[in-house]
């Protein structure tokens, strides 16, 4: 089986690396909030182009702590996309401010600026810009949007470790850049862990804060925090994986290639081609098809995994049926999670195997 994922197969000086990693974390005595952590915040915040990298438990947590940090909570609403991970909107509902749902565009998945537009209202406090599936695109009409209306731009960058956009990373846009080390992130843990960087001091410092506790100084709880800190085992880890960033991020690229110049099917789509290579990573190569049910099926029998995606929009679950939205409706949100359906991606793919998804693909 062509798996979506193979940590297995990554390289033994890699494994070797994490393990001595992990042994050093032990020969330290000191597991929580210490120099690995101190190492990976500004070794992250430096890819990030930011002075500021503050660890957190998980990518959730580096929104909702945000979030909270920025002074964003009840009475605000936080405008954000309705195809994404769930997390994404349930950080806004934990902060206690209000999501509004805008539409997507159709060819790429990505948040719609004029949808967006028909959200606002007096109460719209931020935009939370979801880069999909690894691209970032237009962000200098982002910037002029939400300093046209005196709001806050906070990216969420769970799934695009690395991607730029005309010569800046992601995560420096915004007010706050949200990752999430989840391990089939780009840069992935072996468990939970995530971050918030910024270029602004007083928020990492407050932030710093409220994923202990709100303790200010030891003993001193200056605001109710919370419990949420990437302790210094997943940051050893994240250190070494990070060294290996580069280049997996390359091969992901490289498959994503192939498949363009591979995949020929006419009752199956690709999202748009980015202009700049630099602005997509491939966190997930997606596809649509009418028929998307039939064509997993007939992948499954080739041997290929898939899965997909975001397959129910957050309005249309359960827990979040009544979330205002656009007035105009998210039709193309809807039409997308009914047709996407994600192809293996990964860096330790093998030629051969990247040959065998585009040959079954073509064959459906």
């Amino acid at each position: 089986m062509i798996c979506m994922n193979n940590f297995k197969a990554e390289p033994p000086q890699l494994r070797q690396a994490m393990l001595a990693a992990v042994g050093r974390v032990m020969d330290s005595g000191r597991y929580i909030l210490g120099q690995e952590l101190h190492r990976f915040e500004q070794l992250w915040a430096t890819r990030c182009a930011v002075p500021f990298g503050v660890g957190v438990g998980d990518g959730l947590h580096a929104i909702e702590i945000a979030l909270r940090a920025l002074d964003i909570g009840p009475g605000d609403e936080v405008i954000t996309t309705p195809m994404t991970a769930f997390a994404t909107v349930l950080a806004i509902l934990k902060a206690g401010a209000q999501p509004v749902l805008a539409d997507i565009e159709a060819d790429t998945a990505l948040l719609s600026l004029e949808s967006v537009r028909r959200c606002l209202s007096p109460r719209t406090r931020a935009v939370l810009l979801v880069h999909l599936y690894g691209q970032v695109n237009r962000m200098q009409a982002w910037l002029d949007l939400c300093k046209a209306h005196h709001i806050t731009l906070i990216e969420d960058c769970a799934q695009a470790h690395l991607a730029h956009w005309q010569g800046r990373p992601v995560g420096s846009f915004g007010r706050v850049g949200a990752f999430s080390f989840y391990p089939t992130k780009n840069l992935g843990a072996i468990g939970d862990a995530g971050m918030l960087v910024t270029t602004d001091a007083s928020l990492a410092n407050r932030a710093s804060q409220l994923r202990n506790y709100g303790q200010e100084e030891t003993g001193h709880f200056t605001e109710l925090g919370t419990n949420s800190r990437l302790d210094e085992m997943q940051a050893a880890i994240l250190s070494e994986r990070l060294h290996w960033l580069p280049a997996f991020t390359e091969a992901r690229r490289t498959i994503a290639q192939a498949y363009r110049a591979g995949i020929h099917h006419a009752a199956i789509q690709m999202l748009s081609e980015p202009a700049d290579p630099a602005s997509h990573v491939y966190h997930l190569f997606v596809v649509t098809c009418e028929n998307r049910g039939a064509l997993q099926a007939h992948l499954t029998r080739q041997g290929i995994q898939s899965i997909i995606h975001y397959p129910i929009p957050i309005h249309r679950q359960a827990s979040c049926g009544d979330l205002p939205r656009d007035p105009l409706g998210l039709s193309n949100s809807e039409r997308h999670a009914e047709r996407c359906l994600s192809l293996p991606c990964h860096p330790m793919m093998e030629p051969e195997e990247i040959d065998a998804v585009i040959k079954a693909v073509n064959s459906f």
